[in-house]
């Protein structure tokens, strides 16, 4: 049997010469062992640390034959964890109470003293049923979020614009390296597909996606839902919980609107990315995990800094790479293709015979401002075939839109306007560079707040 086979390995039991025994015996096997002769302590143990197997004595000096104490013992560690693995030892074993014992929930039952072989061999056992436990509950964590996330829409990412095909290079680029993304852009603009997209192209495509929208959870609820709990931890804690980081080992974590997090919750977070483990609110048990980070926000981060509102040490953790998503209505290009797949796609949901856009209709859609982004062109269409009829979408199916502000029109080349000038002159290095604002800030002579401040100041 090869060295650490047995993981790590609890004995509890009042004799010292047998833990000294056992211990000088399994430590060549296992990866630690831990002794321990006052069973008082177990709640303690189990509580703040990770065994494979437990071996546990069933009779202590209070009582060295009836095994009630042992019995006692077993159903406290199988409360604190109803996956412990735990095989029951004594001197006074029998049939009737080795069927006990089992029924009670150990996994296996020897005599002292204990032939050498036969004790790791029935260690080995076990090894391999928690880590079959360990396989299926990581499985069915696994199951629900996917469950979870197939009930969401998912679209294709549709452009042809410069700004587009620069965020495609850029996701070639970064996908398959476990590379922090920052992405950043107004609601609506695709930040989660962008992940995703990331994601599917990384070398953990074949491991979960999980994704938590950090504007949505109260502080309280913070580290319960990111880190998970212990039963019992407060008085909703029914059952232990794995949190999001957790549940998405191995696999993609997508923190959405992160910008949102106070000053005390980034705290958390940014140990918890430094230390790369998680510990469940109720425990002392530090759980590593192993995740590629993607978060999102629709805020200024880089102001905020400078505001003091959000660490900077976090910024410089999450933002490795940024990819910054344009306003729809700063890609004009993109809003026929959008608006055909958008089309095709609620044609069939609800049984339509629309073939397109009249000329009316495209020229709307093209001039309008799309405050809500992408999201709002897409809820936009879906409203119009519901309550359209012919073939083809008419300017009037999207009446509902001519009484908001159309886009803004860049100012005259011959404006003496100084805010028409600084604006215009913005917009353009925006496009030139792809909706870039690093190399647009650069090509302008700004710094990246300044520009940002400046997109702020002028609706960009």
């Amino acid at each position: 049997m090869e060295n650490q086979d047995l993981g790590r390995i609890l004995i509890i039991d009042d004799n010292e010469d047998l833990l000294f025994a056992a211990k000088m015996l399994l430590k060549k096997h296992a990866k630690e062992v831990s002794i321990e002769k006052d069973p008082r302590r177990i709640p303690f143990l189990i509580n703040n640390n990770s065994y494979d197997v437990i071996l546990l004595d069933m009779n202590f000096r209070e009582d060295t034959t009836s095994g009630k104490e042992g019995f006692h013992w077993l159903k406290q560690i199988k409360e604190i964890d109803p996956k412990a693995v735990v095989i029951l030892i004594t001197a006074f074993g029998d049939v009737e109470m080795a069927v006990q014992a089992l029924k009670e929930g150990a996994t296996d039952f020897i005599l002292k003293p204990w032939q050498n072989e036969k004790l790791l061999a029935t260690l080995s056992s076990a090894v391999r049923l928690k880590e079959s436990y360990n396989e299926v509950e990581k499985l069915n964590k696994k199951q629900k979020q996917l469950q979870s996330d197939m009930k969401k829409p998912y679209s294709d990412i549709i452009g042809q614009s410069a700004s587009m095909k620069n965020i495609f290079s850029i996701i070639d680029k970064v996908a398959q390296t476990d590379a922090n993304i920052l992405i950043l852009g107004e609601n609506g603009t695709g930040k989660e597909l962008i992940a995703r997209a990331i994601h599917d192209r990384s070398l953990r495509k074949d491991e979960i996606f999980v994704g938590v929208d950090m504007g949505a959870i109260t502080e309280t609820l913070f580290e319960s839902e990111l880190f998970g709990h212990k039963r019992g931890a407060f008085t909703d804690a029914k059952d232990d919980r794995a949190g999001r980081f957790e549940v998405a080992d191995n696999g993609t974590l997508f923190l959405d609107e992160i910008g949102n997090l106070s000053m005390p919750l980034q705290s958390k977070l940014l140990t918890v990315l430094q230390k790369r483990e998680v510990t469940r609110i109720g425990t002392n048990k530090a759980i590593p995990v192993d995740i590629r980070l993607i978060c999102a926000t629709n805020m200024h981060v880089h102001e905020m800094v400078m505001e003091n509102t959000f660490r900077q040490d976090l910024l410089y953790r999450i933002n490795t790479v940024e990819i910054f998503l344009p306003p729809l209505r700063e890609r004009q290009d993109d809003i026929p293709v959008l608006a055909n797949h958008f089309l095709k796609n609620y044609s069939q949901k609800y049984r339509k015979n629309f073939t397109g856009f009249n000329a009316s209709a495209m020229d709307l859609l093209q001039r309008y401002n799309w405050p809500g982004n992408i999201r709002e062109l897409q809820h936009a269409i879906e409203r119009a075939i519901i309550m359209a009829e012919g073939e083809e979408l008419d300017s009037r199916d999207f009446f509902f839109l001519s009484s908001k502000p159309a886009s803004d029109k860049a100012p005259a080349n011959n404006t003496l306007n100084l805010d028409d000038m600084e604006r215009s002159t913005i917009q353009r290095a925006i496009d030139k560079n792809g909706g870039n604002i690093s190399k647009a800030a650069k090509e302008l002579g700004l710094t990246r707040a300044s520009l940002y401040r400046r997109l702020e100041k002028y609706g960009l």
